[in-house]
C-alpha cells in the first residue's frame, strides 16, 4: 500500500522506518495519508509503535535514532526541515497531546504561566492578549477558572490532562497528534473532551486503545501490530469486518470475570469523616495580612467507607473528585485535614512515618501515571528487585527468580530485564508498575487507573491476573477507575464520589444497573451500560 502527495493532502507518509538508538526497527514500512479535516485513529497493543509514530512525525525522537521514508506535511518534507522551522511547525501546525501529562509540565509553573509562554512565543501579543486568550482556553477545555493560578502538582490527573489538550489546541494548529489523550478522564469529560478535539481540530490523529472510543470520532482507523500497520480503511468496516487475525483479536478482546462471593467479615480499612482541603492564595489585602481567613479548596468533605479482607471496592468518579487524593491519604502519603483511618484496628494517621513503614509492605499501590512513579535511572530489574532488598523479603538469586516470574505474571518477556523506563511503551510502564506492587505480597492493593493505559487485550490479561491473585491470596482491592464496565465485572462494591462527597454507595451491580443519584445516572448513560 503506497501513499501519494497531493496538493489537498494534511498529511503523507511513505516507507517510513523508524528505529530508535541501538535498537531493531520500531516502525517498518508506514503509509498513511490524511486529508484536512479527517479524524484517523490509530489502534495496537502497547509497544506496537503507535507513539514512536506520532512522535516520528514531528521529529521528536531520541538523538541518534535512524529513520527512512518520507513524511509531508502541508507539502512540506518534515525530515529536511531546519531546527527554526520545526520549531514553528510544533504547536503552530501541529499540536500535540501526549500521554503521560505530569512529565510533561513545568512543576514550576502555574497552569496560566504554560499557556501565556507558549502564546507569547509563537505569537507577538501583549500580556493582557495572552492571558485573555489562556482564560479562553481553560474554558473552553471544562477547567475551572481557579485552576489559572494552581501548578501541575495541585490538579488530578485528569485536570492535568486537560492543561495539555488546552496547550495543544491553543495555537489552533492544522493537525492534533492526541496520544491516549482521554486515558485519565471519567467517561463524561473524556465524550467533551473528544467533542472538543473533533470542533478544534481541522485533522486528528486519535492514538487510543480504546476501540469503542476510536468507533464513534474518527472516520477511519489504522491498526498497528509490531511496528506494522496491519489493517487500514473506513472505521465501520475495519470494526466490523476485520481481515487481519490481530484485529479480530483485538475486537474480539472482552472481559468476563466472575465476582467470587464474600462472606460478612470484620472491616480490615475504615475511612471516618475523612476531609482534605488545600488553601488558596489570598484574594484580597485582608486576607493576605491575616486578619480574614485565606480561602481553601475543598477535595474531600467527610468521606466515610470499609473494606473488609478479600473485597473489592471500586471508586468512581469524574476527575477532581478526590479519589486519587483518597488513596494517598490511606498510604499516609498526604496528611488529611481531618478524620481517621483505621488499618486492622489501627489508627495510622497519627503514626510517625517510621512508625509506619512496618504496614508499608501490606499496603501498595498502582499509580495512574507509571512514568512519573519509575526511577528512570533504574532498569526494570534493579525496579522490581529493590522493594524486595529494602524490606528484606528476598535476596540473590530467590530475588532474581521472583522478578522474572512476576514479569511473566504481568505479561513481559526477561528482554525487558536491562532496559529502563524511557526504553518501554506506556502499556509497558504501567505493567513495570503492577509488578513492583504485586512483588511485595501486599495485602490491600489501590489500583489507581491501573489499568486505563493499556490496549483492551492486556487490560483483559491483567484484570484476569488481579482476579486470580484476590481468589489466591485473598487480596483486598481498593480500585479507582473512570471505565464503569470494569468496576461493574471486577468490584463487589462501588463508591461514587462527586466533588468530595460519596454520592451513592452500594453493591456494584445494584448502583450500576440501577442507579439512584442524578450524577450516577450520568455517569452510567455516557458509558453506555444502560444501553
Amino acid at each position: 500500500m503506497t501513499t501519494s502527495v497531493t496538493p489537498d493532502s494534511l498529511l503523507s507518509v511513505r516507507q517510513l522506518a523508524v528505529a530508535y538508538p541501538d535498537s531493531p526497527w520500531a516502525l517498518q514500512a508506514i503509509d498513511l495519508n490524511l486529508a484536512p479535516g479527517e479524524r484517523l485513529g490509530l489502534v495496537g497493543e502497547s509497544g506496537s509503535g503507535k507513539s514512536t509514530l506520532g512522535r516520528a512525525l514531528v521529529r521528536l525522537l531520541p538523538q541518534g535514532s535512524r529513520v527512512q521514508g518520507e513524511i509531508f506535511l502541508t507539502g512540506l518534507n518534515v525530515l529536511t526541515l531546519s531546527p527554526r522551522q520545526l520549531r514553528h511547525l510544533r504547536g503552530e501546525q501541529v499540536g500535540l497531546v501526549f500521554q503521560d501529562p505530569m512529565t510533561r509540565l513545568n512543576p514550576l509553573m502555574t497552569v496560566g504561566q504554560h499557556l501565556q509562554e507558549t502564546l507569547r512565543a509563537h505569537r507577538r501579543i501583549g500580556s493582557a492578549q495572552a492571558r485573555a486568550a489562556g482564560l479562553a482556553m481553560v474554558q473552553a477545555v471544562q477547567l475551572p477558572q481557579r485552576c489559572w493560578e494552581q501548578y501541575p502538582h495541585q490538579l488530578s490527573g485528569g485536570m492535568r490532562q486537560r492543561v495539555g489538550i488546552a496547550l495543544a489546541l491553543v495555537l489552533q494548529p492544522r493537525l492534533v497528534i492526541a496520544d491516549e489523550p482521554t486515558t485519565s478522564l471519567d467517561v463524561t469529560v473524556a465524550a467533551e473532551i473528544l467533542q472538543l478535539l473533533v470542533r478544534l481540530a481541522p485533522g486528528l490523529i486519535l492514538i487510543s486503545h480504546d476501540l469503542h472510543l476510536v468507533s464513534q470520532y474518527c472516520q477511519r482507523v489504522a491498526v498497528m501490530y509490531q511496528g506494522q500497520i496491519v489493517e487500514q480503511g473506513m472505521t465501520a468496516q475495519v470494526l466490523t469486518q476485520p481481515q487481519h487475525p490481530y484485529t479480530q483479536a483485538l475486537r474480539g478482546a472482552t472481559l468476563t470475570l466472575d465476582v467470587p462471593p464474600l462472606a460478612p467479615a470484620p472491616p480490615c480499612l475504615v475511612l471516618e469523616q475523612v476531609h482534605q482541603a488545600y488553601p488558596l492564595a489570598a484574594q484580597n489585602p485582608l486576607q493576605l495580612l491575616g486578619w480574614r481567613p485565606a480561602p481553601e479548596l475543598t477535595i474531600l468533605d467527610g468521606v466515610n467507607f470499609s473494606l473488609q479482607p478479600g473485597e473489592t471496592l471500586g471508586l468512581v468518579g469524574e476527575s477532581g473528585s478526590g479519589k486519587s487524593t483518597c488513596a494517598r491519604i490511606m498510604l499516609k502519603l498526604i496528611q488529611p485535614t481531618q478524620g481517621r483511618v483505621y488499618w486492622q484496628n489501627q489508627d495510622i494517621i497519627p503514626l510517625s512515618l517510621r512508625q509506619f513503614r512496618p504496614y508499608r509492605r501490606h499496603l501498595q499501590i498502582i499509580f495512574q501515571d507509571p512514568r512519573a512513579c519509575l526511577n528512570p535511572l533504574l532498569t526494570v530489574a534493579q525496579i522490581l528487585g529493590e522493594p524486595l532488598r529494602i524490606h528484606g523479603l528476598a535476596q540473590g538469586q530467590r530475588a532474581q527468580q521472583m522478578v522474572r516470574e512476576l514479569l511473566t505474571q504481568v505479561g513481559l518477556s526477561e528482554m525487558y530485564l536491562p532496559r529502563y523506563p524511557q526504553q518501554l511503551s506506556g502499556g509497558q510502564q504501567q505493567r513495570v508498575a503492577i509488578a513492583r506492587a504485586l512483588i511485595m505480597q501486599p495485602q490491600l492493593l489501590i489500583c489507581d487507573e491501573a489499568v486505563s493505559m493499556l490496549d483492551a487485550q492486556v487490560q483483559v490479561q491483567i484484570l484476569q491476573l488481579l482476579a486470580q491473585l484476590r481468589q489466591e491470596l485473598g487480596l483486598t482491592f481498593l480500585f479507582i477507575t473512570h471505565d464503569l464496565r470494569v468496576a461493574y465485572r471486577f468490584c463487589h462494591r462501588v463508591a461514587v464520589l462527586q466533588r468530595g462527597q460519596i454520592v451513592e454507595y452500594g453493591c456494584a451491580q445494584t448502583v450500576l444497573d440501577q442507579p439512584q443519584h442524578p450524577y450516577t445516572q450520568a455517569l452510567v448513560s455516557a458509558a453506555g451500560l444502560n444501553a
